[in-house]
């Protein structure tokens, strides 16, 4: 008897000694999980560890993290333990319902023997291999439920005891410490590289780049700071009723750039009409139409404004891979500042362009009236001084000569006439009518094989009202195909002319004329467009051959 009651206290004693040494190891295991889950920076990293590690000390044979966001619901599902075929298999991940979602609104610890058992059982999605045992413990930061750690399927047969459960809530309240710490360190290099974007992108503004160059450098700086997989920049019409993708940065560039959005229909728009930024956890359960980023498997978006109304700008869209982590706070307050300075800079950008222009104009101006007011005089003075000079010449010839000398004056003054009204017209939004018509002469060109001839006198942007103009353009676009088509020319001229009450459009060539049956049908069109004027169109052959036209209306 003795012998007996010593073996039972010996094998009691071994499998006291056996607890121990397990406990020892659980714990050592424990610490050095602790010391790897915060030996890691990046977010998405930690979390995977953490699932990793807490899988490992209570032998389960899966394990995820659920992080909840807003309005409790899981916004990532971090899953171990299944391989890539039996993630295939699964329909979706969890939603934040049965089970699930009992842990997200009461964030306390929960051991079942059998998962289906549990009242609030919800079942598994379609594909999701059978699970029973489970553990779930919740992981706090800074007091605020980061997530949840769920764990099923104890190796062996059994089921979690208090022990699996202490070891995963020390595991837990250090995992919220590496996330805690992971967060500070991302927030820490976001804003070292939002300060460097900013600084870059003022830089850039401020000594002369072009606009559009800068928001390319805000697009890939934006992509850079918020590590998201699409990055959109969209400005307004001139109507300001819709939004074009003028910018596009990541997958699916391509399809995006110059899409047209609706403001009033689009969650840019609003953005675009409140000034207010926007974000959403995930595009593919938003209903709102208008956005191609559901179609093309984005979730997170976040949207800022360039600038605050009345004077917004555009809309900057970031977009992430749905899956991924939300846009958080601190990326929105990081974005938002970001896109303000942006704003400002694109605006100091456009001011000082301004100012270049009212400079390039002031100088026009002053360039014009010193022609009108010293150079044109002084010409009308000589030219005057040759007049009277005239009835002093005795040999014709000479008197000739005076006389041609008072001709070419005479056209400089015209010319340089010419010259200030172009200068004075320059710088408009829209082209002028000189420029029409030089481009009208230009295009000609290229069908003639040489530059025709170009003279313009008088007045011709003031006097020429935009319906009178219409005419003109279209009379000199038929005359000018003309001679292309039928004259075979080696020069041709044009003139027009605005001198008192009339305009005048002159077109002459040096080609074989009207021949027999002349070109009457385009002549026809030209006179219908003078008579609706109450003017007049003739064409002729002058003297020396060739064709002239000449198209002469009342202003």
């Amino acid at each position: 008897m003795p012998h007996m009651r010593l073996d039972e206290l010996l094998a009691e004693l071994q499998t006291r000694l056996d607890a121990v040494l397990s406990t020892r190891d659980r714990v050592h295991a424990l610490l050095e999980a602790v010391v790897s889950v915060g030996s890691e920076l990046d977010l998405e990293g930690v979390l995977r560890r953490i699932t990793e590690t807490a899988t490992k000390l209570v032998d389960a044979g899966y394990g995820a993290l659920g992080v909840v966001g807003q309005e409790h619901t899981l916004i990532q599902f971090v899953p171990v333990g299944l391989s890539e075929e039996e993630i295939a298999r699964i329909e979706h991940w969890p939603h934040g319902l049965g089970l699930i979602g009992l842990l997200i609104k009461d964030a306390r610890p929960l051991r079942l023997a059998h998962i289906s058992d549990h009242p609030e059982s919800y079942g598994f999605p379609p594909g999701h291999p059978p699970m029973g045992t489970f553990l779930g413990v919740p992981i706090r930061v800074r007091g605020e439920i980061f997530g949840n750690l769920y764990l099923t399927e104890k190796r062996g047969g059994g089921e979690f005891d208090e022990e699996d459960e202490a070891i995963v809530i020390a595991l837990a309240t250090a995992a919220g410490i590496a996330v805690d710490n992971a967060r500070l360190y991302e927030e820490s290099r976001r804003r070292e590289t939002w300060l460097k974007a900013a600084s870059e992108v003022t830089t850039s503004l401020l000594s002369g780049a072009d606009p559009g160059q800068v928001l390319s450098l805000v697009t890939s700086c934006a992509r850079k700071i918020t590590d998201a997989d699409l990055v959109e920049v969209l400005l307004p019409e001139p109507s300001k009723q819709s939004l074009i993708v003028e910018l596009a940065e990541g997958e699916g560039e391509q399809e995006l750039l110059g899409a047209v959005f609706l403001v009033s229909e689009t969650l840019a728009g609003e953005v675009f009409t409140q000034g207010e930024p926007m974000s959403a956890p995930d595009m593919q359960s938003v209903s709102r139409p208008g956005s191609p980023l559901r179609r093309l498997g984005y979730g997170p978006v976040m949207m800022v404004p360039f600038g605050s109304v009345p004077d917004v700008r555009g809309v900057l869209v970031l977009a992430k891979r749905s899956g991924r982590l939300p846009f958080s706070g601190a990326d929105q307050q990081v974005l938002q500042a970001f896109a303000g300075q942006a704003a400002v800079a694109l605006e100091l950008a456009e001011a000082r362009r301004d100012a270049e222009r009212l400079g390039l104009l002031e100088d026009r101006d002053r360039i014009a009236k010193d022609l009108h007011d010293v150079v044109i005089q002084r010409l009308f003075a000589t030219a005057m001084t040759l007049m009277s000079t005239i009835r002093l010449v005795e040999r014709p010839e000479a008197a000739k000569r005076v006389q041609h000398a008072i001709d070419e004056l005479d056209e400089t003054i015209r010319q340089i006439r010419s010259s200030i009204f172009a200068l004075q017209g320059a710088g408009e939004a829209a082209p002028s009518l000189r420029g029409q018509i030089v481009e009208l002469v230009e295009g000609a060109a290229g069908h003639l094989g040489f530059m025709p001839g170009l003279r313009m006198a008088g007045q011709i942007e003031t006097l020429v009202a935009e319906p009178v103009a219409a005419h003109l353009l279209a009379v000199l676009r038929e005359a000018l195909s003309n001679v292309v088509r039928h004259s075979r020319a080696t020069r041709a001229d044009v003139l027009v002319e605005a001198v008192g009450s009339e305009l005048v459009l002159l077109v002459t060539d040096n080609g074989v004329g009207l021949g027999e049956t002349g070109r009457r049908s385009g002549l026809r069109n030209i006179e219908d467009r003078a008579a609706r004027l109450g003017g007049t169109a003739e064409l002729e052959i002058p003297d020396e051959g060739g064709t002239r036209l000449r198209w002469q209306v009342p202003l």
